[in-house]
Parts: C-alpha cells; structure tokens; sequence
C-alpha cells in the first residue's frame, strides 16, 4: 500500500501549523498508476480491435463508395449517387414506408408499454404470471412468430373467418393497405415485454415520499402522473424511443419473411431497398442509402437527447 507524503503548512493569521496531505504522488505510486492504465488497456484492446474492424472500419469504407461512381473504377463522383438515389422512385417509396411506419408503431410501442407497467407497479394480484406473459414474445423465434402470423393473417386465416361472422368480405391482408397495420400489430407484440419491464424498473425507483407528499398535498393519480411520474420517467422514455426506432429498422425480417423480396408496395422498406440493391451489387447505391439513414437515425436520437436534457435537468439536480 502506497501512502501520499504529508508536508505542514502555516495558517497565515493565528500560525496554527497544519498537517496536509500532500496530493501529489511519489515515484511508486505514479509507477503504480502507469501499470494500471497499461493493464486496463489491455483488456479493452480485444474490444477495441472489435469495434474498429467490424464496425468503424466498414463504415468509413461505405462513405468512400458514397462518393465514387463503382468499386473497381474508384471514380470519385462527388454528390452525384445521392442525387441518383433522391430521384430513384424505389427509394422515396421505402424511405416513405420506413417514415410511416416508424411514426405509427414508436409513439404506440412507447405508450402501450408504459400502460402494463403502470398496471403492474400497484399492487394487483397474479404480478409475476402476469410479467412472464408479456415477457413470452421475447422467448419465441422469429420463424414461429411468422407461422403464427400467417395463420392468422392468411387470405383463408382465423382473421378472416372470424370476420366472415360478421358479414365483413375476406381481406388479403399482405396484399392490400392494410399490410402495414399487420406489421404494426406484429412489432407491438414482440416489443411490448421488454419495454414494459424497462418502464416498470424506471417507476420503481421514483422516490416514495415525493408521491406520498402529492397524496397528502391532495393530487390524484392523474396529477401525480404528469407532475411526478412523468418527468422522472423521461430519460426512461427516451431510451425506449430509441431502441423502438431501432427496431422499427430491423422489422425487416418479419415482412421479408412474410412477404419475400418485393411485397405488397405499402410494405417495400429501406431494408428491402437495400437487400434487392445488394443483391444487384450497386454498392455506391447502397451505400449512399446506408448513410442517409445513418444521418437521419443520429439527428432523431440527437433531437431526443436534447428534449431530454431539458425537460429532466432538474430532476437530476
């Protein structure tokens, strides 16, 4: 164990004289210190390594054929892919779909799940049963998700012979407009557990006096919410707006599944933009797509940082 020198010092009115540890370090301990950033720097070096060869590496080579007119040529082009791809009319159809989608299903991913953890942070019997249902889409494989989702969603589906009770023509569902609204229900279900348990984590450690002096004060449930509840669930709301808007982007596998290459137009998405021009190897196409959606993805989160930081600064302070 390595103790810091100790010099005295003289209290400039009464001449007290005053032991002070001295803050500066000795040979050994600055010794010390140097081993200990050298052996925390080597365990970060497999993650580091990681990080930049599978992903900052990729990305600054997708920029490059951003700019360049193809691969093998390595013409640089400037703006004009960008410019392409803003006038290609697949583009603007998924871009489109990609926006409506995410502006539909985030905002609804976001409340519904707040809704069952509220529910679930009173005291309501058959808590845990009730935790483990909405946790089990988690647990189910995308492919059974999907069979599941055909069964019910088939022209000759449970959907539609329920339906037909009423009287209500038969729907092709993943042929019509009312695709979106399939895959909107579908994201909604796989997502709304582990949302729910971030929401319910996030009520519980909001102070229980402070509600306690709201009840006392004479606010009700719904004024507690938006005075109290509210403003300390907000860093909680954005991190939920933000994985929901990621995994809005990766719905992807669910329709790809559901409705192959080129589905119905409602539901063409930037991914499958970019899957069919991969699979014709456009790469500069690609690319400049790739980081169109990087950029918009960067400015959402950095809008949703800001709102955060002024709408719950003081109840971090």
């Amino acid at each position: 164990m390595i103790f810091a020198p100790v010099r005295t010092i003289t209290c400039p009115r009464g001449g007290t004289r005053l032991r002070k540890k001295d803050d500066t370090l000795g040979k050994a301990g600055k010794k010390e210190l140097r081993k200990a950033k050298l052996t925390s720097t080597l365990f970060l070096m497999p993650s580091l390594i990681g990080v930049l060869l599978f992903f900052i590496l990729p990305f600054l080579i997708v920029i490059y054929y951003s700019f360049i007119n193809n691969p093998i040529q390595g013409e640089f082009v400037g703006l004009e892919n960008y410019i392409k791809l803003f006038g290609n009319y697949s583009f603007k159809i998924a871009a489109k779909n990609t926006l409506r989608f995410s502006l539909i299903s985030v905002p609804l991913a976001v409340i519904i799940s707040m809704l069952p953890a509220m529910a679930l942070n009173c005291r309501i019997p058959m808590q845990s049963n009730l935790r483990s249902f909405f946790l089990s889409p988690m647990m189910v494989p995308v492919a059974s998700i999907v069979l599941i989702w055909q069964v019910l969603f088939h022209y000759n589906g449970a959907v539609n012979s329920f339906l037909s009770v009423f009287g209500i023509d038969k729907i092709d569902w993943m042929k019509s407009e009312h695709g979106i609204w399939v895959i909107v229900l579908l994201f909604l279900w796989k997502n709304l557990g582990y949302n729910m348990i971030l929401f319910l984590a996030a009520l519980n450690n909001i102070p229980k006096e402070i509600l306690e002096v709201a009840y006392v004060e004479g606010a009700g449930p719904v004024r507690q919410f938006f005075s109290i509840k509210l403003r300390y669930l907000s860093s909680t709301i954005v991190f939920v707006t933000i994985i929901s808007l990621i995994n809005s982007f990766k719905i992807f596998r669910e329709v790809y599944l559901l409705s192959g290459d080129y589905p119905y137009e409602s539901l063409y998405m930037l991914q499958h933009f970019m899957n069919n021009t991969f699979g014709s190897l456009d790469y500069q196409k690609l690319s400049a797509a790739a980081i169109i959606m990087a950029i918009v993805m960067v400015l959402i989160i950095g809008v949703l940082f800001i709102v955060d930081d002024k709408y719950g600064k003081d109840i971090e302070e």
